[in-house]
């Protein structure tokens, strides 16, 4: 019946799948290959592709269709990697949106040869490039510059971040080029904030030739005032008179602003940037240390279109300033980590004020949070509106069974739940019983709703408790590590998530082959899993486990003390999309078995196997 659909109603049905989904499908049939391939052109899907000479073929095939998000790894200046710019040039650029160049070092006449031959570029990220802008020379010549700026006509994002040879002339000749910038990020760029006479009203004699000073980016902050949306200025250093320079340029209507890593930045100047830039909806002050409760207070007051807000790692909030995050009512991101006197309170009283709806949360992070107690957790989370999808509560080393259930209660769509170090989470949390029958989950022979039984696929699912682990079918990802009191007797009944792609079980004391066989069959679409540390998983359990993933693609088990060579041959055989493979540490594999299977899997981009086939690591004194 799917093969008499039109192709624009199987490409419309197709791309609601997961992108390792949509490469499935593609087998199916001709129809469904080119039906897949239509959804993969959706410009949300970037293609890495490594430069070297086997991409050629790759990147011609893109080119036929239609591909628009690339990232090249591994550019450098050799005649190869010229070779493939030219390629892409020829077979993508015509309609290629986005190219990230991040980290490479391409000369620059092969960047400008590519540039020219992208015309439709929306995004360009040469971040970490820094050969571009080694000479100061890049874009010089007044011809082949307006060359560029025709090209580039149409950019709007321009990422600059790392780089250490940014300097005032470069980038103005870089800039000069891309008359519809929108998004600018000189994230971690050293800028000198040495202020001139003329407050940024300077001669072209004064630009700097070795350094990027900030009263020449805030010259063309004022030019392109009208145009400029996003700013990413993190770990630059902005000291508070530098932010309010910014935040009163004339015209300047930001809507996201990134100042990571600003530890300079005061309470102040953050109360006096919300005055000036009221339409923000996205703003990451993470990692500003010296900011407390009244910049909190500032932005509720201030920002109150305000959607993403990252206040990671800042140490002096505390619960009084989590009392103002209620007036954000179209809130969808808030990330909290690491804030360590926060413990929940005031912030359940905020999102479940009376005062309306709460606010549209899709993403909430409190990991290392370590105040949080099940007290507050349990107020919390039903607070919490139906939106939730990402839950971060790693390394809340104090909360309990009673968090874990009220969460799969309320927020039974979650598609992310980290809970990785909760040490205090067991097995009976899991499979939402009650505390008095700890002793029956932890012995399932004593219990027959929680024999397992390990005869195969014949075997009945377990029906789910009203609050167990198995009310989150919409799982994406789950972390579980370090939860060293979890069982097989837990986890063999709920992980059975048939659309999950992270997993992280490492460090699990108890974790054995039986368990590993039961995640195998619950969790059929893996394609990133970790089980480092879990000493009692061996190369039979990785025998019968491993044709159930098909799809793995990165896969951790460095210090599995009982695995050897022969799980290397299971992985070749098994997990022919297996990318990334960290074997570190297992006394059981050696040297040679690793090169052996990294010669039969030429796809294998990255295998960590540093002290394999064991080493004495007592330190002598």
């Amino acid at each position: 019946m799917a093969e008499s659909l039109p192709l624009e109603m199987l490409t419309y049905i197709l791309s609601f799948l997961p992108l390792s989904d949509q490469k499935e499908a593609s087998l199916v049939s001709r129809a469904w290959y080119c039906a897949a391939q239509n959804a993969l052109r959706e410009t949300n899907v970037r293609y890495n592709i490594p430069v070297s000479s086997a991409s050629l073929l790759a990147i011609k095939s893109l080119g036929l269709r239609g591909i628009s998000c690339i990232s090249l790894t591994n550019l450098d200046g050799s005649p190869t990697s010229h070779l493939v710019l030219q390629s892409v040039a020829y077979h993508l650029g015509p309609h290629l949106q986005s190219l990230c160049l991040g980290g490479g070092s391409p000369t620059e006449a092969s960047f400008v040869a590519l540039v020219l031959g992208c015309p439709a570029l929306r995004t360009l990220d040469l971040s970490g490039c820094n050969s571009l802008f080694t000479s100061g020379t890049l874009l010089a010549q007044p011809e082949m510059a307006q060359r560029v700026r025709q090209a580039l006509s149409g950019l709007r994002e321009l990422k600059l971040a790392c780089l250490r040879n940014l300097a005032d002339l470069s980038f103005n000749q870089l800039s000069s080029c891309v008359p519809s910038l929108e998004r600018l990020s000189l994230a971690y760029c050293h800028l000198n904030f040495e202020l001139s006479p003329a407050q940024g009203s300077i001669n072209p004699q004064d630009y700097s030739p070795s350094q990027l000073s900030f009263h020449n980016l805030l010259r063309f902050v004022k030019e392109r005032a009208g145009k400029l949306r996003a700013l990413d200025l993190s770990g630059t250093g902005l000291p508070p008179e530098a932010l309010h320079s910014l935040g009163q340029v004339a015209g300047l209507q930001l809507q996201e602003l990134s100042l990571h890593s600003c530890r300079d930045l005061s309470t102040e100047a953050v109360a006096t940037l919300c005055r000036q830039q009221p339409g923000l909806i996205s703003l990451d002050l993470s990692g500003c240390s010296e900011l407390t409760d009244g910049a909190l207070l500032a932005v509720s007051r201030g920002l109150q279109h305000l959607q993403h807000l990252s206040l990671g790692k800042l140490q002096r909030l505390t619960d009084a300033g989590c009392t103002a995050l209620g007036d954000l009512r179209e809130l969808q991101s808030l990330d909290m980590t690491e804030c360590c006197l926060v413990s929940g309170r005031e912030l359940a009283q905020a999102l479940g004020s009376v005062s309306g709806a709460p606010p549209p949360l899709t993403s909430l992070r409190l990991a290392y949070c370590s105040s949080l107690k099940d007290a507050s957790m349990l107020s919390l989370i039903p607070a919490l509106g139906p939106s939730l999808r990402v839950l971060d509560l790693s390394s809340c080393v104090a909360l309990s069974n009673r968090t874990l259930q009220a969460i799969c209660t309320y927020h039974t769509h979650l598609s992310v739940l980290r809970l990785a170090w909760c040490k205090e989470l067991r097995d009976w949390g899991l499979l939402g019983l009650e505390e008095s029958s700890e002793k029956s989950a932890m012995c399932p022979q004593l219990c027959p709703e929680l024999e397992y039984q390990a005869s195969g696929p014949e075997d009945a699912s377990p029906k789910p408790q009203s609050s167990s682990l198995l009310t989150l079918q919409a799982l994406q990802e789950l972390d579980l590590t370090a939860c060293s009191k979890l069982t097989d007797a837990s986890l063999a009944k709920v992980l059975q998530f048939p659309q999950l792609r992270q997993l992280s079980l490492s460090l699990l004391p108890a974790l054995t082959d039986m368990g590993l066989v039961a995640v195998a069959r619950g969790c059929p679409s893996l394609e990133h899993l970790v089980l480092s540390h879990c000493s009692h998983i061996s190369d039979e359990g990785w025998a019968q486990a491993a044709g159930y993933w098909p799809r793995l693609q990165h896969l951790n088990l460095s210090s599995c003390s009982q695995l050897t060579e022969q799980t290397l041959d299971t992985i070749r055989q098994a997990c022919k999309q297996i990318r990334v493979l960290d074997v570190a540490m297992c006394p059981g594999i050696n040297v040679a078995a690793v090169r052996r299977f990294q010669a039969q899997l030429p796809q294998v981009t990255c295998v960590q196997s540093c002290f394999v086939g064991g080493a004495d690591l007592t330190l002598t004194l």
